[in-house]
């Protein structure tokens, strides 16, 4: 893919190293002159630049970026740049970061943005992850299809405690993408048993979560 991010401060720097080194054209969008160090990512392209302005963004040809990532410090900044990208140019994937919680439901698709990251957000749901047995765990929104990747660490008494994973009715929109068992990443199959401290992640509508949550921890809902 050919990715854009603004911003080239660590969070952007770190975001621009692991996709260069998963194989992906990066460019590299920074306004402050003393922020721009191409030694420190030599693989990216640099470019100094404003992201929130429409020229600015014609001449880096942001319309031929498969992805855009707005990453710098300013909400309003991310947002201005996440609209542009998407009614402008068209760029299929809008990624924002969002850096004051209060600010992240101005994230959504009207404003451009596909998926949000909520540093906030994130954070305190890798703490909830850290100690809470038998809680659904938001960890993120895609924003455009309403879809939330969540986690649950399965309860011992749990009513598919020691079941295949194809007798866990799930609900439609809702789908078990990843198990954790330890220092293990399972993708699951149909014929996988769910085991007690598995952390199971699905990805589902914010509508049925309920509804996975029920039948992950049954009467414990009540």
């Amino acid at each position: 893919m050919r990715v854009a991010i603004a911003g080239a401060g660590n969070v952007g720097r770190s975001i621009a190293t692991e996709l260069i080194g998963n194989g992906h054209s990066v460019m590299l969008i920074e306004r402050q002159p003393k922020a721009l160090r191409p030694e420190r990512v030599p693989e990216a392209d640099w470019v100094l630049a404003d992201a929130c302005e429409l020229s600015s963004l014609q001449e880096a040809d942001v319309a031929g970026c498969d992805v855009v990532v707005a990453a710098t410090g300013d909400d309003k900044a991310n947002l201005v740049l996440s609209l542009l990208a998407k009614t402008e140019f068209g760029v299929a994937r809008v990624v924002a970061r969002v850096n004051r919680a209060e600010n992240e439901w101005l994230f959504t698709e009207q404003w451009g943005v596909d998926v949000a990251v909520s540093k906030p957000r994130l954070m305190a749901a890798l703490v909830e992850e850290a100690v809470t047995v038998g809680q659904l765990v938001r960890l993120m929104t895609f924003r455009q299809g309403q879809a939330n990747l969540v986690e649950i660490t399965l309860p011992a008494d749990s009513p598919v405690e020691g079941r295949a994973v194809r007798d866990a009715p799930l609900p439609p929109d809702a789908a078990l993408v990843a198990i954790v068992r330890g220092n293990r990443v399972l993708a699951p199959t149909p014929d996988d048993t769910l085991e007690p401290r598995d952390e199971l992640v699905f990805v589902c509508t914010v509508d049925v979560e309920d509804q996975v949550r029920a039948v992950v921890l049954g009467h414990r809902l009540t």
